[in-house]
């Protein structure tokens, strides 16, 4: 079942990792993916034991091959396949990101809808600081001396 090599975007596919294999062969191109801190072609063969680093905004997940396939194979046997060994720092970006919402709007994604002006307004929302009891104006000639 098992080769010794494959091709990275074949397993990237066929690991679950991307959806298609064209959208795995674009990251490559793209430098998305680096084995060793190499950023690699869609052709390059990859060996058992190697660990792939994959950008996916905002995070980096790295894996650690245990097996070489290039047919996909199905969710339940994905744990034989490789070896999730990405930094918990990681995944404290992508839940920072996910908290955050919408103060980061990707560039080109145009205005914000209806539905997030108002979640934006309510995370960016004075009172939720606690400052609707504060006088800014007392604060203000105070620091003009």
């Amino acid at each position: 079942m098992a080769n010794d090599t494959a091709r990275i975007d074949k397993w990237l596919w066929a690991a679950r990792i991307f959806k298609t294999r064209s959208i795995a062969a674009s990251a490559c191109k793209n430098s998305r993916v680096t084995i060793n801190g190499v950023n690699v072609k869609p052709a390059h063969m990859i060996k058992a034991g190697e660990t792939v680093n994959v950008k996916k905004p905002p995070i980096t997940f790295s894996f650690k091959v245990l097996q070489c396939i290039e047919q996909r194979v199905g969710a339940k046997l994905i744990p034989q396949i490789y070896e999730n060994v990405t930094d918990a720092k990681q995944y404290e970006l992508l839940e920072m990101s996910r908290i955050s919402g919408f103060v980061d709007r990707a560039r080109g994604t145009g205005r914000p809808t209806k539905k997030e002006r108002r979640s934006l307004d309510a995370f960016i929302e004075p009172t939720m600081f606690g400052f609707d009891e504060f006088d800014f104006d007392e604060y203000d000639t105070e620091t003009d001396s």
